[in-house]
């Protein structure tokens, strides 16, 4: 048995196993598996985000056209590992999406959502006005929002527009996001892999995915309401618009780096207990089950 009120995080970039660890955590122990991915809570598109088969809660939860936020997932997330342990079962947080992760696991003070048509209005206004003069804009309401942001970074630029409106920023407090402060007892997991053997998986499963009918799934998403959240799904125009093998080069060179943008990520999170990954996910789970019993957990704060 594992200690009572104990939650489980396993984190690792794209391609290190993360949902076959879960599923085998669940197969020896009590256990709810809770999603943090940003793009697996989309419908419709199981295929391009590998939505895993075992039963996992937040995944596939929003309509393509439904304009996300950390702040709406935090509050699923919280309620959903809240009751699997009102349930006296342990919650197993998997994700590669660090910020849906840590939300998941701690309570972060996020920005506000963007008002409603308040995205599409600094985007016209953007595109308007063009890079320069909306990055000075910025600099009068943020400069140090401004101070981050490059000019031609426009979705970072519109973001930023939409927190000072709302009286926000987006230069996060110090220490904000990768603090040790969890809402419960966790022990968070990293998988581990040689970058020779990531960049196997990831051509793998992208080539797995595209025999699976990733152009059409991706064709029938776009041809429907999307969300500028949704829209930046990895391989979601390379599979609509690109011959096959073109698709696969695209998505495989966009998926390595994002799994080096998670690899920092993972470096980034305190007390990680790094667990090798290129091994069955039986075994991983029974190293992840000795670690949960013999160390102590993250405390909650």
């Amino acid at each position: 048995m594992l200690p009572a009120g104990l939650v489980l995080g396993i984190f690792g970039p794209t391609g290190s196993g993360k949902s076959a660890v879960a599923e085998a955590l669940t197969a020896r122990i009590p256990a709810e598996i809770v999603s943090a991915d940003s793009m697996q809570v989309y419908r419709g598109v199981p295929v391009l985000t590998n939505q895993p088969a075992a039963a996992t809660q937040l995944v596939a939860i929003w309509e393509l056209g439904h304009e996300g936020s950390v702040a709406e997932y935090a509050a699923l997330a919280h309620a959903a590992i809240d009751a699997a342990l009102a349930r006296g079962r342990t919650p197993v947080v998997t994700g590669g999406t660090g910020l849906y992760f840590r939300a998941a696991l701690a309570e972060l003070r996020l920005p506000p959502a963007p008002a409603a048509g308040a995205r599409r209005r600094w985007e016209r206004l953007y595109d308007r006005v063009g890079p320069a003069a909306a990055h000075a804009l910025l600099a009068e309401r943020d400069p140090a929002a401004a101070a981050m942001v490059h000019p031609n970074d426009r979705r970072r630029v519109v973001r930023a527009l939409e927190l000072a409106e709302e009286g926000a920023s987006l230069r996060p407090d110090r220490d904000r996001l990768w603090s040790q402060q969890t809402r419960h007892p966790t022990l968070i997991v990293g998988l581990e892999l040689t970058p020779a053997e990531l960049e196997r998986r990831i051509e793998e499963r992208t080539r797995r995915m595209l025999a699976q009918g990733a152009a059409e799934e991706a064709r029938r998403a776009l041809a429907g309401p999307i969300s500028s959240t949704a829209a930046k799904l990895i391989g979601l125009r390379e599979a609509a618009e690109l011959p096959a093998e073109q698709a696969l080069e695209a998505i495989v060179r966009r998926t390595r780096r994002y799994a080096a943008y998670q690899r920092k990520w993972m470096r980034r999170i305190p007390d990680l207990a790094s667990v090798r990954a290129d091994r069955p996910p039986c075994d991983i789970a029974t190293e992840i089950l000795d670690l949960a019993r013999s160390r102590e957990p993250v405390p909650a704060r």
